[in-house]
Formats: C-alpha cells, structure tokens, sequence
C-alpha cells in the first residue's frame, strides 16, 4: 500500500511538472477567463482588437464649451463630486440619479447652494438606464458600489456617453475588456477616477521623476493600508436580509488585491506604463482570513468558513523593462493609514507614508538646482527640511500650481478630488486627450483577478494581458496635456460666462418656489 501511494505521489508528481513546464490544457473560471500554462505561467487569453475598432490611446474628441455631468450613485463619494462640480466653471449638473431616491434629492441642495438649476431625479434599480439615454448629457459620473461600476460605465458607453468611474472601475477581466472595446468601438472616454494620482507629494515627485532627479526608476511600491473598522456597518445594504454590506460581501466572495488602484496608479505613471513600459507578470500571496472572517460572523451570528480574501495581500509585478512594482492591500488589521507612494532611482529616492521625504547625495541635488546648506549631505537619510522644502519648490507641478489654492477650499481628501475633477473638466474643454484612460482602467484594476489566479496556483506567475494589443510602446513617457496659453484663456472666459448665467437662471428658480 505504502508503494501504491508513493507510485500515485510520483505520477501527480510529474502530471503538474508537465502542465507547468509545458503548454496544458486551456481552463476557465468561475468568472469566465479563459487560461492555460505556458513555461510554468499562467497565461490568460488575450482577444485581439475587432474589426473596425481603433485603439483610443491619445483619444481627443471636439472641444466643449460646457460639459453637461449626469452623476449616478449619491451614497458616500457621489455628493462631494457633485459639490465640487458646483465649484468648476463651464460644467451643468443635468441629472442626479441613486438607487434611494432620497439621496439624489438630498444632493439638489448643493445645487441651490450654488445657484444652479435643479437637476432632474432617477432613482431605482434600472434608474441610471434612462439617465443615460439623455442627449444632453456629455459625461456620466459613477459613484456608486463596486458591483454596479461596470453595468452603469457599460450602459453609458452603449448610449455615447462619456465616463469617469470610480475605483475600481471593473472587477474582473471580462469587465475590463468590454470596457476597452466600448471605448474604442464609440470613440469614447473612459476614465478610472484614480484622485490618488492628483496629491501634492505624487505629482510633485511625478515632476521629479520625469526630470531625472532621482536618475532611472528601477523599483516602485504602493499601497492601500486603512482599517476599515469604523466604516463597515455604514456601507449600503441591499435590504434587511444583508448583514455584511457590499463591500465586506465582496471581500467574503472575492480573493485578490480587490483596491489596487490607489497604489498602483501613481506608480504606474512614474514607471510610464503604455507608454514605453508595461506590466508583463505579477506574483500574489495572502495571509489568512483572522479578522475579515470575525467581522462576518459577529455580523451574521453564524460560523463563516469560506472567507476569500486574505486579511494582508501583496502583489509582485516585473516589467518589460525589468522594473519592479510592489502593491499591498490591507482593510482589515488595526494599523495606522498607510498610502504607501515609493520610488528608488539609481541617482535618488522617494517615499510616502509613514516618513515623508526624498533622499539624494550633495551632487544629485546640486545637478537637480538645489544648492545644500549643509556640508556631508548624503542619501543615507531623508533631507532635512530646507533642502526638501527648496526642492518641492523648484520641481512643484505646474498643475498644483493651477489649482492647488483652490483645492485646498473645496477639499475632498484635502483637495485631490477637486484637482482631479478639474483636470478632466479642462481637458473636454480644450479637446485634449485625458490624464488617465481606458488602459489605465484596465491595467490598474485587473490585479484583482490576475492575483486570484496566482494564489489560486500556489502563488504561480501570471501573465499581464496586454489591454492595448501591441501598441504600449506608441507613446514614449507619461505626460499630462495642455492647451496654448490663449486658447486655454479662451475656453475659460466662455466657462465663466456660461456659469454667470446659469447661476443667474438658478436663482431666480430657487427664489420662485
């Protein structure tokens, strides 16, 4: 008996060695991605591009002299947006739709705050579906739950709308996908609404990196660390019969880096991915479920013995060009916020969360045009405060510049969320392509699925998808658009003139009720 089952053993055995070392059979999961091994990687399937569709990487569509916003889910992100948008010139709130129709009437009072004309009301399970279907609307704003990012995104597209979804913006590959098409197909934007990449220290550094002060960019890492604890019971809930809320449903049901988009998209720019660089595999391991799958039976009262998600994850990404990115994703563990932001460069370093700062010897700095006030200065340590201060002075981005004053009185996350909103705003405007696009979308989100299929395989290799179909080396360096300085001017002067008058119309329907 003991030769029988050391014979089974050694035949298993070679069985896997031959279905990783070689090309295996192709298999499918639960959420419909098609893979197989290749050489010891899990390789999943790449569709190629249909006919008649062009890819949308530098995508600029007829400049708008008023963008027209139809926001749906108005729950715990959705009314700051639409108070921000009360605050940027040239833009007109159409629609306001939830599933509570309670919340988008709630979201009528910032509307009246600002003078503005109400907005027309949707509400229900398929609300957003005729929202949609309005030709006066240019964009459609998603804010609502995960699950429901992609079937409104999908819907708006179908309808020629433009999109901005928030993270993240699709939850497994097949959603990623369609998303791409849809873009391409219509000739439509659709943007992963990613504030993390509008923050003062990662756009600042962006500037840095992109003028070589910290020499090549060889490793990036980031981060999502924010114990939830005091937010799970406030996350909504579809009926009476739900006792966990859908984001703590999704952890239960779902293993991977679920929100890896505030990591990896400040990263993935400094690292210019699609744009001369890409993603080319990942390797995820988790730790065990302790404290996600406590939450879920104190909530239930019922013993949970299928809890996915691990409580820690991290996922290690290689790239063509043989850097290294490092993600990490924990809203479970009580330990302080970390938004983890780091870049090591042959000549420099720097990093966010817990020690803010930058790390460059005398020379490196003095050849970035900052002059050191102390002698013996190396990059053993982060620089003191005069000449850190001096070099975010020298290198501060020309877009905080803009709006940073302003964000920081209309806030949202300290005034990121407003930074982000007016740079998509001025982008229609001037008919320029967007800060992020659908590959980003695509790129940034699809962690989840791929790390699932790696720690689903023993922590296996898993290979990118390539979401722009050989075209990741078309652009050669990230850069954010900018119009000439007149015709920026010249847009700016119709937003103005467009919301005096609006706001006059508004006032004088709000005094009339």
């Amino acid at each position: 008996m003991k030769k029988m089952k050391s014979l089974l053993a050694g035949a298993c055995a070679a069985v896997l060695l031959c279905s990783c070392s070689g090309t295996g059979s192709v298999q499918t999961t639960e959420k419909g991605t098609q893979w197989q091994w290749e050489k010891g990687t899990v390789v999943v399937k790449n569709p190629g591009r249909p006919a008649g569709q062009e890819s949308v990487i530098g995508l600029a569509l007829p400049k708008m002299e008023v963008v027209r916003v139809g926001f749906v889910g108005l729950g715990m992100r959705g009314p700051g947006a639409v108070e921000r948008f009360t605050y940027i010139p040239g833009t007109q709130i159409v629609a306001l739709c939830d599933y509570e129709p309670e919340r988008a009437e709630r979201c009528q009072q910032y509307l009246k705050n600002a003078s503005m004309p109400k907005a027309a009301v949707y509400s229900g399970e398929k609300g957003y579906e005729e929202l949609c279907k309005r030709e006066d609307i240019d964009l459609v704003y998603i804010a609502a739950d995960w699950l429901h990012h992609f079937p409104i995104a999908k819907c708006a597209l179908e309808n020629n709308k433009n999109v901005a979804i928030e993270v993240p913006s699709a939850m497994n590959l097949k959603e990623c996908w369609e998303l791409v098409d849809l873009s391409e197909k219509n000739r439509k934007h659709c943007m992963i609404l990613e504030n993390c990449c509008y923050d003062w220290f990662e756009m600042n550094t962006l500037n840095m990196a992109q003028q070589g002060v910290f020499g090549e960019v060889i490793r990036a890492q980031g981060a999502y660390i924010h114990n939830l604890a005091p937010f799970w019971k406030h996350y909504w809930k579809n009926g009476e019969e739900d006792k966990l809320g859908w984001r703590l449903e999704y952890n239960m049901r779902h293993r991977g880096d679920v929100y890896a988009t505030h990591g990896l998209g400040p990263v993935a720019q400094a690292l210019d991915i699609h744009r001369g660089d890409r993603m080319e595999t990942l390797t995820a391991m988790d730790t065990k479920s302790v404290v996600g799958k406590a939450l879920t039976e104190a909530a239930t009262d019922s013993a949970c013995n299928s809890f996915r998600n691990g409580d820690h994850t991290t996922t290690m990404i290689r790239t063509a060009n043989g850097k290294v990115i490092e993600i990490q994703h924990n809203v479970m563990t009580p330990q302080p916020y970390n938004r983890l932001y780091q870049l090591t460069g042959t000549k420099g370093f720097a990093n966010k969360y817990p020690v803010e700062g930058y790390a460059l010897d005398a020379d490196q700095l003095v050849a970035s045009g900052v002059q050191p006030k102390i002698d013996d200065l190396n990059s053993h340590g982060f620089l003191p405060d005069a000449e850190m201060a001096a070099l975010v002075e020298k290198y501060r981005h020309p877009i905080l510049t803009k709006y940073g004053e302003m964000a920081k009185e209309v806030g949202g996350h300290g005034g990121m969320d407003f930074i982000m909103d007016s740079r998509l705003v001025y982008c229609l405007q001037n008919g320029l392509p967007l800060d992020m696009d659908v590959y980003d979308l695509a790129e940034w989100c699809c962690l989840a699925e791929l790390g699932e299929l790696s720690m689903d395989n023993g922590c296996a290799a898993v290979a990118f998808p390539d979401f722009t179909r050989g075209e990741w080396n078309k652009v050669r360096g990230y850069s954010h658009a900018y119009a000439a300085p007149a015709d920026e001017a010249a847009a700016m002067e119709k937003a103005k003139a467009f919301t005096a008058a609006l706001k006059e119309r508004g006032a004088k329907e709000w005094a009339a009720e």
